[in-house]
This record gives C-alpha cells, structure tokens and sequence, in this order.
C-alpha cells in the first residue's frame, strides 16, 4: 500500500499504523492533520532537553509533553499509544544507532518522557493549495534532510548541528512559500536558508544525510526549513544513553489540524 492510497482521519492511519497494515513515508497522509517528530528521554535528562527546544523553537517546536511512563498523547491525539502510533522509530544508545523497528513496546520503560515536536509535513497542504508543488511527493519519496554547519543553542548535555529539510521551489515562487510556511511557527516556519547550499555546510544536495535526494531543476532554488530531525544529531553528537526517536520522514499524525496552528 504506496502513500498515495492512504486515506481516512488520523485516527485511522494511526489504527492502521498499529496494526501493521501500513507503515511508510508520512508526507500527504492524512492531509489537514499536524504531524509530529519525536524524541523519548528517560526522566532524568527530560528537562535538559525541555531547555534544549525552548532555546532552539525553530528546529524543535514543542507541540506536546507526555508525563513520564505515559503513552498517550492526550492533548494532541486523546487514546493514541506512542509506543505504537508511529510510522517507524529509531534507537541510539550512547549515540549510537542501534535498532530501527516498527514499535517500541520492547523498549519502554516507566521513566521515559515523550516530546512531540512541530514536523514540516504539517505545512505542505498549504504549499500544494498554494499551487507550489512538492517533488518528493510527487515521485512519493522522502524529503531530503541535512546536517548543516549551524549550531544550535546548547542546554545541559545537548547541543550539536540543526538538520534542515529542502525543497526544491521555482524562483517566482519562493516568496510564496516563505509567505505560506511562515504563517505555521509550530511546525518550523518560514525557511532558514535559501539557495547556495554551500553557505550553511552541505557539499552535495545529491547525498541527504537522511531521506532522499531530489532533482533541482534551472530554474528552481534549493529552500531550506529547519527540520525536527535535529535531535537525532545531537544524539549522535551528545551520545545520551538512550533517545528514542521517530524513524526520519515516519512521522506520528495528530488529530489536530493544520489551520488550527496557522497564524496570520
């Protein structure tokens, strides 16, 4: 079953998330809804990283925080489970990438924090209703991510480089997009970078450190957002003993909605 034959509320992705009928790239599912990144502490480095997304809102909007040992999102997605919910998820130990699975149920633990962090996905409808395409939706890939030259501002252990996620966007429509994305600050905002790719660290657009490349066309420019897959870099940068984190492009959907989250 492709992404492009995904349809139904949140709650009913998530129910076929659960149960194993469906796991895959998020971007254009359940279009409407807020999508989430997200990053599973144990309890004891919880409020350092509390202080690591206050400073750092534009890689790492917090959306909600789910008490220790909890596994529902009340807020966000009343009787959803976050061991199960998301598309896929990844384990680091001591910085290390050790499991990517499909459930996290073998893992949890009564000490651990869940952060449900602003994901780009949430903008995209906007960008498309906007009539500013999304070539990795169109060729159903992931968005390309990259680790940049740009330190985030640390907190206790954390710190490291933002990931930033890019777009390839005709230049008559760049302005637009940076109009659409900016009215959604909760899940990024307006981009961070645009253009000369070289300016905030990456070498080759050709080699994502995490997602799928994409063709950028002549007259296209490179836009680049601020990406909630940062805490994975700072995982393998800061080495916690343990974060759990969704796998990158395999997001956890909310039930709330975009337009709920947009200002003017």
């Amino acid at each position: 079953m492709s992404t492009q034959t995904i349809t139904g509320s949140a709650q009913e992705v998530r129910q076929l998330i659960r149960s194993n009928a469906w796991r895959g790239i998020t971007s254009g599912v359940a279009p409407g809804h807020v999508q989430a990144n997200l990053a599973i502490l144990p309890k004891d480095l919880a409020f350092d990283f509390l202080l690591f997304c206050q400073r750092n809102p534009k890689p790492c909007p917090i959306l909600e925080v789910i008490e220790p040992g909890k596994v529902e999102p009340v807020l966000t997605s009343p009787g959803a489970d976050i061991r199960t919910d998301a598309s896929g998820y990844r384990v680091y130990e001591d910085g290390v990438l050790t499991a990517e699975v499909d459930t996290i149920e073998d893992y949890w633990r009564d000490d651990l924090v869940s952060f449900l962090l602003g994901c780009s996905f949430s903008f995209e409808t906007a960008m498309v209703d906007a009539g500013i395409p999304l070539r990795h939706q169109q060729n159903g890939n992931n968005v390309a991510m990259y680790i940049t030259n740009i330190a985030t501002t640390p907190a206790g252990m954390f710190s490291g480089p933002m990931v930033v996620s890019m777009r390839p966007v005709k230049r008559e429509q760049v302005v637009r997009a940076v109009q659409v994305t900016s009215r959604f600050p909760a899940t990024h905002g307006a981009p961070i970078h645009i253009g000369s790719p070289t300016d905030i660290g990456i070498t080759d657009l050709s080699r994502p450190d995490f997602g799928d490349a994409v063709e950028i066309k002549e007259d296209e420019d490179p836009v680049f957002w601020a990406c909630g897959v940062t805490p994975q870099a700072v995982a393998l940068n800061c080495k916690p003993p343990l974060m759990i984190t969704h796998a990158p492009g395999r997001m956890f959907i909310t039930d709330q909605r975009d337009a709920d989250l947009a200002v003017l």
